[in-house]
Parts: C-alpha cells; sequence; structure tokens
C-alpha cells in the first residue's frame, strides 16, 4: 500500500464567519490557506447530524418510509431517519425514537452499521446507520409536520431497487448494501 503525507494536502482555516442560521442548517464562509499558500473561500452548512434506520423483521420484510422531500420536489422511499434533537444526543437513541415515530415499531436487536458524511464537500452532516431486529409493532407518532406512508417489503427487493436505481436516497442506499451480509 502506497504511503502518503496528508500534511501536503491540508488546508489551514483562516477566517470563519456566520452569514447564516437556519432552522436545520447554519452556514459559515471560511477562508483557508491551501498546501501551496494562496487563499480560497470556502461556504460550510453545519448541520446537528442525524440517525437512520433499516428494520427488518424475521421473515425477511424491511420497513421503509415514503416522504415528500422539499429540495428535490419528489417523493423519495427511504428508511426511517431523523436529525438528533441536540448535537451530544445518544445516536442510538435518536435511532430508536425515530423509529417509533415514523414506523411505530419498536426492536430489541440493534447493530451500529456505519456512519456517513452525507455531503462533505460543503456539510459537516453525519448520519449514523442501524440495523433493527426483532421488532415489535405498535402505534406511530410523527411529527406534526411529517406525512410518511410506511411500506413492507422484502429485503431482497429493497436490495434489488437499490442496484437497479430504483432507491436513490444515499443513506438507504449504503445501509441496505452494509446490512445485506448481516441478514
Amino acid at each position: 500500500m502506497q504511503k502518503f503525507s496528508d500534511e501536503s494536502i491540508m488546508e489551514k482555516n483562516r477566517t470563519r464567519e456566520r452569514v447564516f442560521d437556519g432552522i436545520i442548517l447554519h452556514i459559515d464562509h471560511l477562508v483557508n490557506e491551501l498546501p501551496n499558500g494562496k487563499l480560497t473561500k470556502r461556504e460550510v452548512a453545519l448541520h446537528v447530524g442525524a440517525s437512520a434506520v433499516l428494520p427488518v423483521d424475521a421473515d425477511g420484510n424491511a420497513y421503509l418510509v415514503r416522504q415528500f422531500r422539499a429540495p428535490i420536489d419528489q417523493i423519495l422511499l427511504e428508511i426511517p431517519a431523523g436529525k438528533l434533537d441536540s448535537l451530544d444526543e445518544d445516536r442510538l437513541l435518536a435511532a430508536k425514537r425515530e423509529l417509533k415515530e415514523e414506523t411505530g415499531l419498536d426492536a430489541d436487536s440493534w447493530v451500529h452499521l456505519t456512519d456517513t458524511y452525507t455531503t462533505p464537500g460543503f456539510s459537516n452532516e453525519r448520519i449514523s446507520l442501524y440495523l433493527a431486529r426483532e421488532l415489535r409493532f405498535g402505534e406511530s407518532r410523527p411529527d406534526e409536520d411529517e406525512f410518511l406512508n410506511v411500506v413492507k417489503l422484502p429485503f431482497d427487493e429493497v436490495l434489488s431497487m437499490v442496484t437497479r436505481g430504483e432507491i436513490r436516497d444515499a443513506k438507504t442506499q449504503i445501509a441496505v448494501c452494509m446490512a445485506d451480509k448481516l441478514i
């Protein structure tokens, strides 16, 4: 394996200015010094982070949600997910909360699949992905501004939908592919 010196590609932050405080995003403008000494501007979207969960029952069925996503003006099929309530919120507890809120499901078995940076070119958003098994069914309690349909599909069909490009949500694609070897 090749050895690389990351020092030769690191940028040094020289200034940071908050230019926008939104509901779920904050935007900072940075001036960074490049390794060649030149200065460049960077725009960074700051996000509290999120957790997402792929619930799969004993019969091999996955439970996903269909919901409208305003930034792309489309309805997507995705795993249940939601933003953290604070930077220090336990990510597993957030996943459990979101699973219950969106689907009514609880789970006795949890596996942390990975953490992923959604769009590191401009955002620090990190989503923790989980696999939930040994499901128990109950009542969903979506947030008052959350409208979604729960969809039950065989996991193998969900995996096929990912590989055919029919599921375009990145967190769902990653969770399904990572969970494939565990299911």
